[in-house]
C-alpha cells in the first residue's frame, strides 16, 4: 500500500480519508432516485415484449408481469453497480461508488444481495434503514456493515 500525507494526516487508501464521505448520505438518497426513474423508464421496453410474448403465447407470457419490476432492477444493478465503475448511473451522477472493505471489486453477485439486503431491511424497518448511517462509521446503513461494503465518493 501506498501511503500518502495530505494535511498532515497520513492516509494509506482512499476509503480511510474521512473526507471520502462527505455528503454520502444525501448524495446516495439522490442516486436512489435517479436509478428507479431509471428502472420505471426501463419497465417500458420490457413490457411492451412481454404483451406481446403473452399474445404470442395466447395470455401465459403476461404471468411474467408480476416479476417484470424486480427482473428489471436487479438486471439493473447486476449490470451497473456490478460493472467496472461499482456504482449504478444515479450512483455515477451523484459522484458515488460501492466500495468493499476488503479491496476487492464488487461482482454482480454481491451487487444483487445488496440489493435485495436493502429492500428487505426497508420492508422491516421502513424508510429507518437510514438511521444506522446516523450512528456508524463511514456513514454505513445495515445491508453495508453486514456485507463488509461502504459507499463513498468517486472524486476523492
Amino acid at each position: 500500500m501506498t501511503a500518502r500525507v495530505l494535511d498532515g494526516e497520513i492516509i494509506t487508501s482512499r476509503l480511510e480519508d474521512s473526507r471520502a464521505y462527505d455528503g454520502v448520505r444525501t448524495r446516495r438518497v439522490l442516486a436512489f432516485l435517479v436509478d428507479y426513474l431509471i428502472v420505471g423508464l426501463l419497465l417500458i421496453p420490457f413490457a411492451i415484449i412481454v404483451f406481446f410474448l403473452g399474445i404470442l403465447t395466447l395470455g401465459l407470457g403476461w404471468a411474467l408481469f408480476g416479476i417484470l419490476g424486480p427482473a428489471v432492477a436487479l438486471l439493473y444493478v447486476w449490470t451497473t453497480l456490478g460493472g467496472p465503475n461499482q456504482a449504478t448511473t444515479g450512483m455515477r451522477i451523484m459522484g458515488i461508488r460501492l466500495d468493499r472493505l476488503d479491496g476487492r471489486p464488487v461482482d454482480g453477485l454481491l451487487a444483487i444481495v445488496h440489493s435485495v439486503l436493502f429492500w428487505a431491511g426497508n420492508v422491516v424497518l421502513t424508510p429507518l434503514v437510514l438511521l444506522v448511517s446516523l450512528f456508524s462509521d463511514r456513514k454505513r446503513t445495515l445491508h453495508d456493515l453486514l456485507l463488509g461494503t461502504v459507499v463513498s465518493r468517486s472524486d476523492s
